[in-house]
């Protein structure tokens, strides 16, 4: 889509002498204007968000200091992001027990009365997650 985009702003643009606008873009390739801006977004080249954009002798500012994640606004957010993906990879009773013992600050006789089970497997589990966990991230 977007080698069709850039064929046609180059046609547009040697007849016409300027740039198409995005919504006569998208009328002529019959398409959404929102799939021609994705289309050119996904062929631009990377950014490392540790690139520097500004430099003065020893000073340096990079691409990270200026972006902000207003969805994950916690310094933790990537800590957040690795715990639950190691607890996907959990089967559910485990996975059960982790979230209601160290989420929810269930002690240990208490996850066991609410899921039917006794204190001392609560135990076993709870430690076998534990070590699928750091099994994950070594």
């Amino acid at each position: 889509m977007a080698y069709k985009v850039i064929h046609y702003k180059d046609k547009y643009a040697k007849e016409h002498g300027k740039e198409p606008k995005i919504e006569e873009i998208a009328k002529e390739l019959g398409v959404k204007k929102e799939e021609i801006v994705f289309s050119l977004d996904a062929i631009q080249d990377p950014v490392s968000l540790q690139e520097p954009v500004y430099n003065e002798s020893s000073e340096s500012l990079y691409l990270e200091d200026q972006v902000k994640d207003h969805k994950n606004t916690d310094d933790m957010w990537t800590e957040r992001m690795a715990i639950e993906g190691a607890l996907k990879k959990l089967n559910e009773k485990e996975r059960m027990i982790v979230v209601k013992r160290f989420f929810d600050g269930r002690t240990q006789m208490e996850v066991a009365d609410e899921i039917g089970i006794s204190q001392a497997q609560v135990s076993r589990l709870e430690k076998s997650a534990i070590v699928h966990i750091k099994r994950f991230y070594r």
